[in-house]
């Protein structure tokens, strides 16, 4: 039985107060605070569909999210990003996952530009979207916790949806209607349900591309398993605009010269591919 307290009681990945400081700045070099972040097999990447090979065993067995309505989930501004704590145990089997394994849905991440011409953290033939959204997954078959399986092999598999600007996203309105409350690094407040199943494109879940990575936050660890979906969710201007009024800083804190302090453009840049291979679940 794995060991569910970090999902039930424990800080988020990164919210941990021993965590070296990061950020997105210009000219910050997460190399030289954290190793796995010089890897050769780092995310994010940019996805050139021509060259992406179709693979029909990813569809062998279908890629099935099992997820459950999650209540009371807390949604926390930790000054880089915002998450949702999910508590309730949902499962993602199948697909690209080995067999027989599942993968327990620990949050759900959020990456936006301060403009709607960028923000994405991966691209699509050099494409940038105004926002992406990861669904974290650990290896609950083989490990004990998210902390236990980051790093290792088959520890760790998130979800990517792409997000474009269009019609108001009823999912994510219980999400971005409390974004004021917690304007400030460090605020969170915890809103009655939220519905992971409300951010998969379409039932079937047949089109998406895998390839092999990392994390794209500190510590930038390899390992994962990367599933993004090829058509994006749409969430409107209205949305958007309230991620970008967020702060990056404790309220009433001094910032540094040259900072405004608002949480925006936090996406890695994309990192070389390498040898690796994106495989497609789709021709």
């Amino acid at each position: 039985m794995a060991d569910r307290s970090l999902i039930e009681g424990d800080e988020p990945l990164q919210r941990r107060e021993e965590a070296p400081e990061w950020g997105y700045e210009e000219g910050v070099e997460w190399g030289l605070i954290f190793p796995d972040a010089n890897g050769e097999y780092q995310s994010p990447i940019n996805l050139n569909s021509r060259e992406a090979k179709y693979d029909p065993s990813l569809l062998e067995v279908r890629l099935s999210p099992n997820y459950v309505v999650c209540r009371d989930c807390e949604v926390i501004n930790d000054g880089h990003s915002i998450q949702i704590a999910l508590k309730s145990k949902s499962v993602l089997i199948g697909g690209p996952l080995p067999r027989g394994h599942e993968f327990e849905l620990h949050d759900v991440r959020f990456h936006w530009g301060r403009e709607n011409q960028r923000g994405s953290e991966h691209t699509v033939n050099f494409k940038a979207f105004p926002m992406e959204l990861h669904l974290m997954h650990w290896n609950s078959t083989l490990y004990s916790s998210i902390d236990e399986a980051v790093g290792k092999k088959h520890g760790i598999a998130i979800i990517a949806l792409f997000v474009q600007i269009g019609k108001e996203h009823a999912g994510l309105k219980a999400v971005t209607e409390i974004l004021q409350d917690i304007q400030y690094k460090g605020k969170s407040k915890t809103i009655p349900c939220f519905n992971p199943n409300s951010l998969l494109p379409d039932p079937l879940l047949r089109d998406y591309w895998v390839y092999e990575g990392s994390l794209t936050i500190p510590p930038c660890s390899e390992g994962v398993t990367w599933i993004l979906f090829r058509y994006p969710l749409t969430v409107s201007q209205v949305q958007i605009e309230e991620f970008r009024r967020l702060r990056t800083h404790v309220k009433g804190a001094e910032l540094l010269e040259g900072c405004d302090g608002i949480l925006g453009d936090n996406f890695r840049p994309t990192q070389p591919l390498s040898d690796r291979i994106i495989r497609a679940a789709f021709q």
